[in-house]
């Protein structure tokens, strides 16, 4: 998929961690950098992307289901400080660095980062604790395609240590009534993922396809639901990555420059 080849270009310069496995990766020229290790799982341009497509109002409870390297949840808040963003992973490591990197961002007033599975959310949360949800979930089921050798890649990836109608239904039970859920996915499961929302009670209310250039295939979707919501879907305008001669668009110059 075109948009994951090209992810490292917007991660911008990339300097020496601690670790020699790790680099420090900036966005938004520059003023938001992430901790991730270099053969690791690294953040892809879906997590940018849906981090823009959230709709998030101030002082709003917020949780990231699958963080990660906490990309998602650093991006609110570096948008909006005022907003509280929980961001929930079940692999230590990635807890580590993503908790560095809310300290070296200056952030720990509105990010928090807790290790935990969304299988076993009514064990870390009571029900109905958030106004949203965002997600970001493996995109493939546990037996597609190759299985990565790395450990943090194969969960991140693959629906290994939870499926998308685990993340679905955590994201049911933790948002208040008419709590919004966001995710991004690929296009070519759109059946199963608004399928699974409205089985699991949230609602398809928004959706907006992803096109690597302007007439190709769609290759991602970005869809927010609402808890209990009702049946009314608005499709919004196609979100296109690159120009002719292969330059982001003057949207995607804006979401990359943080704007």
């Amino acid at each position: 998929m075109a948009i994951i080849k090209n992810s490292r270009n917007l991660q911008g310069k990339s300097e020496k961690g601690d670790s020699t496995d790790e680099s420090l990766d900036t966005l938004f020229q520059g003023r938001l950098a992430i901790i991730q290790r270099k053969r690791g799982y690294r953040f892809s341009l879906d997590a940018v992307l849906l981090a823009h497509f959230v709709n998030v109002s101030s002082r709003e409870k917020v949780i990231d289901l699958g963080t990660g390297s906490g990309v998602i949840p650093l991006i609110l808040a570096s948008l909006d400080p005022s907003v509280r963003i929980t961001g929930l992973e079940i692999q230590e490591g990635m807890v580590e660095r993503a908790l560095r990197s809310v300290s070296l961002n200056r952030l720990g007033d509105s990010v928090g980062i807790i290790q935990g599975d969304v299988c076993s959310i009514k064990q870390i949360f009571p029900p109905q604790s958030f106004d949203a949800a965002v997600c970001n979930p493996p995109y493939r089921r546990a037996t597609s395609g190759r299985i990565n050798p790395d450990v943090e890649r194969r969960v991140a990836r693959h629906e290994i240590k939870g499926c998308l109608r685990d993340f679905l239904r955590a994201g049911s039970y933790l948002l208040r009534r008419r709590g919004r859920m966001s995710l991004v996915y690929p296009a070519a499961r759109t059946v199963d993922l608004l399928q699974t929302m409205r089985e699991e009670d949230i609602e398809p209310k928004r959706l907006r396809l992803v096109h690597s250039f302007a007439g190709s295939a769609a290759t991602l979707i970005l869809v927010e639901g609402l808890r209990g919501g009702r049946r009314e879907l608005k499709i919004m305008p196609p979100l296109v990555v690159y120009t002719e001669e292969r330059q982001y668009t003057s949207e995607m110059r804006a979401v990359l420059a943080g704007r």
